[in-house]
């Protein structure tokens, strides 16, 4: 919490904020809404009329974040019953503590990856362009995620959480780089904030069935939430290939 305050607060102390005249020289002589113009009306038009990049993007990030919720909220059961081979009850043994703390380790490795590998994200979408960037770095974090399924132990997870920090790198970068240049640049910050839209709806959606499925369908056993989320990652690869990145400077031959 302390963290996350100092954060918010350097951010507003030390960023400075373009005044509106200086906005409309950057937005190439158009002037931002005036306040008789601004209403929660306007937000409700601004969704409805949202580029087409955008709905694309949308469905790539509600199967990615549908993913990684999943993944966020089963990691420790899962591991507690298909690495340690506890009981699905067992939620109090010191093992399961154990458990527990691995996962803490476990998320921190692909955090650390995702900060070294967000590095060469933009040489590699120079390079390749960013919806195959994209699209690869999903595909290597899906396959992390079934990988948990086949981990002999404990120490083997170490590998998926490589392939899981590529793909939380690129969910963290490439979709607002995609976006930006498809959406008016009056209009950014009303856009940014509705495309954050697909980041909540789809783990409220997880919060209120990923427990009903992990009971009903999958037999109690949370690993398969995890192979759940490989697939979701999956799907949200494919999904890239259908996105228009407006501005992209490689041209896929």
């Amino acid at each position: 919490a302390i963290v996350l305050i100092i954060s918010i607060l350097t951010t507003v102390f030390t960023t400075k904020e373009y005044s509106p005249e200086e906005m409309a020289l950057i937005n190439g002589g158009e002037k931002e809404d005036s306040d008789e113009e601004v209403s929660l009306w306007n937000i409700f038009t601004d969704f409805k009329n949202m580029p087409q990049t955008m709905r694309q993007l949308s469905w790539v990030q509600f199967f990615s974040w549908f993913g990684l919720f999943g993944m966020w909220v089963f990691s420790t059961p899962a591991i507690a019953h298909h690495i340690y081979g506890l009981a699905l009850d067992d939620t109090q043994s010191s093992t399961y503590q154990n458990a527990g703390d691995w996962v803490g380790i476990l998320f921190g490795i692909y955090n650390a990856v995702s900060a070294v590998y967000a590095f060469f994200l933009p040489a590699i979408a120079k390079k390749v362009g960013r919806k195959r960037t994209h699209s690869i770095s999903l595909v290597i974090g899906g396959l992390g995620l079934i990988s948990m399924y086949f981990a002999p132990n404990e120490n083997w997870l170490i590998l998926s959480m490589l392939g899981i920090g590529i793909a939380w790198a690129s969910i963290l970068a490439m979709p607002y780089a995609i976006l930006a240049g498809s959406i008016p640049p009056r209009k950014m910050g009303v856009y940014m904030g509705i495309f954050n839209f697909f980041i909540v709806i789809p783990q409220i959606i997880n919060a209120l069935i990923g427990g009903p499925m992990v009971k009903y369908l999958y037999g109690d056993n949370p690993i398969y939430a995890l192979v759940v989320s490989g697939i979701s990652f999956l799907i949200a690869a494919a999904l890239v290939s259908k996105v228009d990145d407006v501005d992209d400077t490689v041209t896929t031959k």
